[in-house]
């Protein structure tokens, strides 16, 4: 399969890595550093049980027309980073190309073929002049919800810390030819990949940590432990989750585990930083709208009522503001 990886960071340099190891076409989209990397050593893979893994000869570019039409193609960098390719992307379609977003939060395509009064609505937030939907249209996608935690040690070089999970699934919840090809494809590259009937509920239970321990931890400097051990802090994640699960459920979403139970979950993870709070510690943009501005729209179009939410992500946005005023030039 003719495979594009665009952003190769800690996400797609893994996925770029595991699929190109497996022998296929891989082209991997970047520039700076990393394209340098890329072409001159390859792309090395760290994975959890320590062991190494090298592909060194590669196709790397920074020109997507050069690069070709692709069978797949595979956006895996931030969601705040889409529209900044959504025009160049087009530049790797054929006829049948296929699109799988690798974004943490709601996505904006989350409306397409929804089955529900909302059908078609844009989620402003992750999309606010409509130039990702118009470029990469809803037909292309194939939604994803990425478990893996990985992590990038140096331009071409990447860790696996644990887990290779990428369920995917049609937007219309059908099991089509195309997405059982690009589950074959995954789970041909070692990932685990199996296609759900409803991806938009996956979606919302990997949400529901992100939007709520993301931001705290950002705020407060605090780990998942810190957070959930903590009566304040587990009160407080406890009841942005509560409201989460209200728009959901007006959105046709069941959780299929109790709130107490993902807490539960996310403090065995133990002192882990977030990746919001590694980005508040390296000085990058913080990814606020996609994990919890979009849920607060999505509460105002289901007329939910937020405080703990709008709250939460007032102050995120006023944290990400003053990073940005004293972010050195």
């Amino acid at each position: 399969m003719k495979i594009a990886i665009v952003g190769v960071g800690a996400i797609g340099g893994f996925v770029g890595h595991r699929l190109a190891h497996a022998g296929e076409e891989v082209t991997f989209i970047a520039r700076g550093r990393t394209l340098e990397a890329l072409q001159s050593q390859g792309i090395r893979l760290r994975l959890a049980d320590g062991t190494e893994e090298a592909v060194p000869k590669i196709r790397a570019t920074a020109d997507y027309a050069s690069a070709g039409p692709q069978d797949l193609v595979i956006l895996a960098m931030k969601a705040h980073q889409v529209e900044a390719v959504a025009t160049d992307v087009p530049k790797l379609f054929g006829p049948q190309t296929v699109v799988v977003p690798m974004q943490n939060g709601i996505p904006y395509w989350y409306f397409h073929g929804h089955p529900g009064p909302l059908a078609g609505t844009r989620v402003r937030s992750v999309d606010p002049e409509g130039l990702i939907g118009q470029h990469i249209p809803g037909e292309r996608v194939i939604g994803c919800v990425v478990y893996p935690a990985t992590e990038v040690l140096e331009p071409g070089l990447i860790k696996q810390v644990e887990g290779n999970r990428f369920p995917i699934g049609e937007l219309d919840g059908s099991e089509s030819e195309r997405v059982r090809s690009v589950s074959q494809c995954f789970i041909r590259g070692g990932l685990q990949s199996p296609i759900l009937k409803d991806i938009r509920a996956e979606l919302w239970l990997k949400l529901w940590g992100n939007m709520t321990f993301n931001p705290i931890s950002a705020l407060t400097r605090a780990t998942l432990a810190g957070i959930c051990q903590y009566p304040p802090g587990r009160e407080l994640a406890t009841s942005m989750m509560a409201e989460a699960q209200c728009i959901a459920g007006k959105l046709g979403i069941t959780f299929r585990v109790p709130i107490e139970k993902r807490i539960a979950g996310a403090e065995r993870v133990g002192h882990h930083k977030t990746s919001m709070l590694q980005d508040v510690e390296a000085g990058r943009a913080l990814e606020i709208d996609a994990l919890l501005g979009s849920v607060v729209e999505l509460a105002r179009l289901t007329d939910t009522a937020t405080p703990h939410l709008d709250t939460v992500y007032a102050l995120t946005k006023l944290l990400g503001k003053t990073l940005e005023a004293n972010r050195p030039l």
